[in-house]
């Protein structure tokens, strides 16, 4: 039922996609078939023109059909169409951008781009024979129409990529949160099962031997003998299993802690005393009702914030508050802000708390810190004071995020050391790492994906602003020496030029002639530039009758 339910969803999501890219193509095509279409049907109607408007919105709705899977074609396809109709030209800065968002690379568009200047100016300076002005207007709208607006979408396209990336890399750094998280934890359960072991192997082993002292005591009844003996050798193989199963879970390179496995709070109280902490300590003896997991639990708790409040807050007074509620046991430990600020130190490495939240959990409690609205810091635990099976503190399920009952701390277990008060709380610390996340890439991964995409939407960035500067002005350069070429008339050489002389007598006359300015044409005149950069215009007019010189004049603006 539920892989039905699943493939049918998924064909409904896939069938809503269809739809919606065809109603996207079907808009694309009607904003770019307008201008075409306007000036086709309006009047006057002739065949000729009917057929050509048939086949241009032929041409424009298969570019539309191939645009997403080539848009290189579809492009060339638009830009070949304006040789046939003009109004072409208004369709090419949209499938220009739709190319630079939906080509993978930048090197086929760059060639199509290449090979449409190229045949473009061979075909127009060689071919038809159209001029300098005419070839630098259509290179100028390939430039701003074709280039540019495909520079636009690459760039946006590497800042969608960018998006990606940096997705995929918070999605990466909350793996790798998550499972340093759950290292933690697992490593306060191996040290739990390996305290577990020391203590039971401890107790099984007095059973063994007081077994052994009934089965060899004189006045014991053959019978009750042999019952003792039996339970020497079920005790024994007990043992043996609890080192098999439990003593696996040791950490091979775990340090043994120093502490006197008898130690209570105000031990240890007092020897946070004698180091020169001001501790107060009260309610010591509500630890006797707790079971044993739960007191050590408690220890742990102050012997951690006493740790954490030394080395953050030195010289500020800590109270630790140990007080009975019904079935459970309240320990809190406050330290004041430090006098002098908290000493410089290495940063967190963000494992304490949560191995000590784990230890809490695991002894049935709920663990919460955080900072005091006077300053300061609290570490704060309610503990069960009646005892409770260790499944009972278990998640159901067989997962790490949290108890049966359901418990979290409003703010979420800190992500920092224990030793570090005053650091942030990380909500969802002890999120399971396999939550049912999909996998992705490790950190690392993830990381130089990121600074890829940046460095790519950065080049992108330049190159959208500044290629088109640099081809344009490329542009004028080879425009300048093609529409002056010949047409240059040096100033020396006008003023030598007498009225009435014959053309023949005329000196430096260049070779070939500028075209004149719109609407300025006359009979008889000739007009030359003398190579004013960049866009050369007609500055000499010289009119000629029957061959003679009869006017010289220079052209202004």
């Amino acid at each position: 039922m539920g892989n039905w339910w699943s493939v049918r969803v998924g064909g409904a999501v896939r069938s809503r996609e269809v739809v919606r890219r065809r109603l996207g193509d079907l808009l694309l095509w009607a904003t770019t078939a307008a201008p075409i279409a306007y000036a086709l049907v309006t009047p006057p109607h002739s065949g000729p023109a009917t057929a050509r408007l048939a086949g241009a919105l032929l041409l424009l709705a298969v570019a539309v059909a191939v645009s997403r899977r080539w848009p290189v074609v579809a492009l060339v396809g638009v830009v070949l169409g304006s040789l046939l109709d003009g109004n072409f030209l208004f369709a090419i800065p949209v499938f220009s951008y739709l190319t630079g968002r939906r080509s993978a690379t930048a090197r086929t568009a760059a060639v199509a781009f290449a090979v449409l200047a190229a045949g473009g100016t061979a075909l127009n300076l060689g071919l038809l024979g159209t001029g300098a002005a005419t070839w630098f207007l259509l290179a100028s709208v390939l430039l701003f129409a074709g280039v540019f607006p495909w520079l636009v979408g690459r760039y946006r396209r590497q800042q969608a990529a960018l998006t990606e990336a940096g997705r995929r890399h918070a999605e990466a750094r909350e793996r790798e949160r998550r499972g340093t998280a759950e290292r933690v934890r697992l490593r306060e359960r191996a040290r739990i099962a390996q305290e577990m072991h020391d203590s039971l192997g401890h107790d099984l082993s007095l059973i063994a031997l007081r077994a052994a002292a009934l089965e060899v005591a004189d006045d014991l009844a053959p019978r009750h003998r042999a019952a003792a003996a039996e339970l020497r050798a079920s005790v024994g193989v007990a043992t043996e299993r609890l080192h098999r199963i439990i003593g696996v879970l040791r950490e091979p390179d775990g340090a043994a802690t120093t502490r006197p496995a008898d130690e209570s709070v105000t031990e240890l109280v007092d020897g946070a005393r004698e180091a020169g902490m001001a501790v107060r300590l009260d309610g010591a003896q509500a630890l006797a009702q707790l079971p044993p997991m739960a007191a050590y639990a408690a220890h742990r708790v102050v012997r951690e914030a006493l740790t954490n409040a030394a080395r953050y807050a030195p010289g500020a007074s800590v109270s630790v508050v140990l007080a009975a509620d019904g079935d459970r046991i309240d320990v809190a430990v406050v330290n004041d802000p430090p006098p002098a600020g908290p000493l410089p130190g290495p940063p967190s490495t963000g494992s304490g708390l949560l191995a000590l939240a784990e230890r809490v959990r695991l002894a049935g409690g709920v663990l919460t810190t955080g900072h005091q609205d006077g300053g300061g810091f609290a570490v704060r635990a309610r503990l069960p004071a009646a005892a409770r099976a260790v499944a009972d503190a278990l998640p159901s399920g067989g997962g790490d995020s949290g108890p049966a009952s359901g418990w979290r701390p409003a703010g979420g277990w800190s992500a920092g050391e224990a030793d570090g008060p005053g650091l942030p709380v990380a909500p969802g610390a002890g999120a399971d790492a396999s939550d049912g996340g999909a996998p992705g890439d490790r950190p690392g991964e993830a990381e130089r994906r990121l600074r890829d995409a940046r460095r790519r939407v950065r080049r992108s960035l330049l190159t959208a602003l500044g290629a088109p500067a640099g081809l344009a002005l490329v542009l004028s350069l080879v425009y300048y020496p093609v529409a002056t070429a010949g047409t240059v008339l040096d100033d020396r050489a006008f003023a030598r030029m007498p009225v009435g002389a014959q053309r023949a007598e005329l000196t430096g006359l260049p070779r070939r002639q500028s075209a004149p300015p719109a609407g300025t044409a006359r009979p008889g005149c000739e007009h030359y530039t003398d190579g004013n950069f960049p866009l050369a215009q007609p500055t000499w007019r010289l009119c000629f009758v029957e061959g003679r010189l009869v006017s010289k004049e220079r052209i202004d603006g």
